[in-house]
């Protein structure tokens, strides 16, 4: 096992900005063609039932069922905002076996329901899991502040200094207060810093001026680093969808 390519995606509940049209099937089109070996999905919705009733080509399944069929043969779905009509969170989808799994609340208010989820993913011939933690971090500054908190809570009591971390998601660090903590304090790095010396712009995936999605790796070397936005992209989510390719350090 020499590398592995990474993506991160806000999918925006399978519909296009400004909820024009749904495009879960356009979505799936394009992530099969990534070739991507693990898949860090935000706002995945788990199940609607007005969705269904209105959109005839809905799938059976769940959003995350749904994409990762006969393509990820391993899953994980943290079920972060519920109401009447339904569920949604963040996903992982993995070539590999996903051996652990567990999704933390880290709301910081009821208005906004945030989680992380964090997987333990069993790599060949690596001699350790790989951690993957998927994150969608809150619009305001200081509940992100305490989201933050929680991440670095997290790994430094449960994953060890030496096993190799993924972390990626929609931050929301319209301030980059983020990048301080995780790559000064917790020894992170962000790939797109690594290869261009900052994070990318990810929204909106029109013609990207935010820097709000990022891939930080620790304990893995990065190769390659790619924006995806412009079109199909913008006709499929709001933000664009980053990708990486790492390999054991």
């Amino acid at each position: 096992m020499h590398a592995i390519r990474v993506v991160t995606y806000n999918i925006h509940k399978g519909f296009s900005q400004f909820n024009q049209r749904m495009m879960l099937h356009e979505l799936r089109d394009q992530l099969r063609g990534m070739s991507a070996d693990l898949v860090f999905l935000q706002e995945v919705v788990g199940a609607h039932e007005l969705h269904a009733e209105r959109h005839d080509d809905w799938p059976d399944t769940s959003q995350y069922e749904f994409l990762a069929e006969t393509i990820w043969e391993d899953f994980a779905y943290g079920k972060n905002a519920v109401y009447p009509e339904g569920h949604h969170g963040n996903a992982i989808l993995s070539r590999f076996p996903i051996i652990n799994w567990e999704n933390v609340d880290v709301s910081a208010h009821r208005f906004e329901q945030r989680g992380l989820l964090h997987c333990e993913v069993r790599m060949p011939g690596w001699d350790e899991t790989l951690h993957c933690v998927c994150v969608h971090f809150g619009l305001f500054a200081q509940g992100r502040r305490k989201q933050l908190s929680a991440l670095r809570d997290r790994i430094e009591s449960l994953v060890p200094p030496h096993a190799p971390l993924i972390i990626a998601g929609d931050f929301n660090d319209w301030r980059s207060e983020a990048c301080a903590t995780l790559a000064h304090k917790m020894h992170l790095k962000e790939v797109f810093g690594m290869t261009q010396g900052q994070p990318a712009r990810s929204y909106p995936a029109a013609l990207p001026l935010f820097r709000l999605d990022r891939i930080y790796v620790r304990g893995l070397r990065v190769t390659a680093t790619e924006v995806h936005s412009g079109r199909p992209w913008s006709k499929i989510s709001d933000h664009a969808a980053l990708s990486a390719t790492v390999q054991r350090a």
